[in-house]
């Protein structure tokens, strides 16, 4: 039978051991992190039925989605994990407590060309407060403190929390009587870091025939800068001549005015009056997430609030917030730019016991005991010379190994060598278990993300 050439599918991420055990340090503080403040966590199909996902597609995410036939049902992948969650709100709206607030990690699908750094299958990890009927503003405030505490457990400090809220936009290009080309309007500012000013300015007279005033104004409003504060002050200007500013302004202020109160850094955070988000989908505060000393990588978390999630399925008012992190690619880069700590333990287990002896049974009691002291154990039984056993528990990178033969069962003692010091000592099972969990302890501290 001919042989088929094993490879993995362009734009599919396949991570060797070591590496899974990295992603999943990241994940495990996200889970940590989003459980601190309260969030449930929730697991929705990959696969849905097409009409649910298209509900609010079309155009280039039906370009995107991953579609096919199984008998007559028409089905695809999941690309986000936000029209999922619609449903899943939509359909269990009676078995929920409102606010309902959820987390979720996992894989979406988007049939976009494979590149570095962007993947056709990766991880996003979601949180979402649902209202039912209003939402706090609270709510919004609180998201930044969330975002920085998962930065910071991660172990990054040279981050910026960027905030403005779409009411204030949309007010803005009111005032200018441009509200039926603001949609294009913000798609242009949005590429400002990309092609500068200039350019953006010569678009917005040449091609969505804005006038030169108009487009100095605009430039001018974006570019707002200084602290949180002086921002909101240099806001103060444009207030009382459109509602939907002065509301917009009011929320943003809020948010700020929260900030200490979180414990949130000033530096981690400032007013960027240039983000829009989404667009049409997002109506009030919105969220970027920039490394600072890696601005070419973009923002790595984004969100903020909407109002109508589950319109298409339900004409309740379930207004929303929340974030998401794509995960896959900011591992991908976190790796890329050298930034994962590589002296984590990834080992898939602590200890290796290597048994010296025919009669197993004192090598499975001491695993047992040892699990049943929350240490992670392989027992080694295979039919290999000692100096292969060595070398599978130091390629693997196993802190300890254990051998148990005849001297030791007799002694009640057991010779435990640390493989990265190559101290070996010899206790009883008790002190032993001691030894190994002060040492696990130790390994285990450091954050999973180095800075510099």
């Amino acid at each position: 039978m001919a042989k088929m050439t094993p490879r993995t599918l362009s734009g599919f991420m396949e991570l060797l051991p070591a590496q899974q055990q990295q992603m999943e340090h990241i994940m495990e503080t996200l889970r940590k992190t989003y459980a601190l403040y309260g969030f449930t966590p929730l697991d929705t199909p990959v696969i849905e039925s097409s009409e649910v996902l298209l509900a609010k597609g079309g155009g280039e995410t039906e370009k995107q989605i991953y579609r096919f036939q199984k008998g007559d049902a028409d089905l695809s992948l999941r690309f986000d994990l936000t029209v999922p969650l619609a449903k899943y709100v939509a359909l269990h709206y009676n078995d929920l407590t409102f606010p309902f607030r959820r987390y979720q990690i996992g894989k979406v699908y988007r049939g976009e060309r494979a590149q570095r750094g962007r993947f056709r299958e990766f991880y996003q990890a979601d949180i979402d407060i649902i209202g039912d009927g209003k939402l706090s503003i609270l709510n919004e405030a609180e998201i930044p403190a969330i975002i920085y505490k998962i930065f910071s457990s991660l172990g990054l400090k040279r981050f910026q929390i960027c905030v403005n809220n779409r009411k204030v936009l949309n007010g803005f290009y009111a005032i200018l009587q441009l509200t039926e080309k603001s949609t294009d309007i913000m798609r242009t500012v949005d590429k400002l870091d990309k092609i500068g000013a200039e350019k953006v300015s010569a678009i917005l007279q040449n091609d969505l025939g804005v006038s030169e005033a108009s487009a100095l104004e605009i430039l001018r409003f974006i570019n707002i800068n200084g602290s949180s504060q002086d921002v909101l002050s240099s806001l103060e200007s444009y207030k009382g001549r459109n509602e939907l500013f002065d509301q917009g302004l009011e929320e943003l202020s809020t948010v700020v005015r929260s900030l200490s109160a979180f414990g949130i850094p000033e530096e981690n955070f400032t007013v960027d009056l240039a983000i829009a988000r989404g667009l049409d989908y997002y109506t009030g505060t919105v969220y970027e997430t920039v490394l600072l000393d890696h601005p070419e990588i973009g923002s790595v978390c984004s969100g903020g609030r909407y109002d109508n999630l589950a319109e298409y399925y339900t004409d309740k008012q379930l207004p929303g917030v929340g974030i998401s992190i794509g995960l896959t690619r900011l591992f991908y880069i976190l790796g890329d730019q050298k930034m994962l700590n590589p002296n984590l333990p990834t080992a898939p287990a602590d200890v290796l016991i290597l048994p010296m002896t025919e009669d197993l049974s004192d090598a499975i009691k001491l695993a047992t005991l040892l699990r049943e002291n929350g240490i992670r154990v392989q027992l080694h039984c295979e039919n290999k010379k000692f100096k292969q056993k060595i070398s599978y528990a130091d390629k693997l990178g196993i802190p300890y190994v254990i051998f148990l033969g005849d001297d030791e069962i007799k002694a009640g003692v057991v010779a435990c060598k640390d493989m990265k010091t190559g101290e070996q000592t010899k206790l009883e099972a008790a002190a032993t278990v001691y030894r190994i969990k002060a040492g696990l302890d130790n390994l285990a501290q450091g954050p999973v993300i180095l800075e510099g």
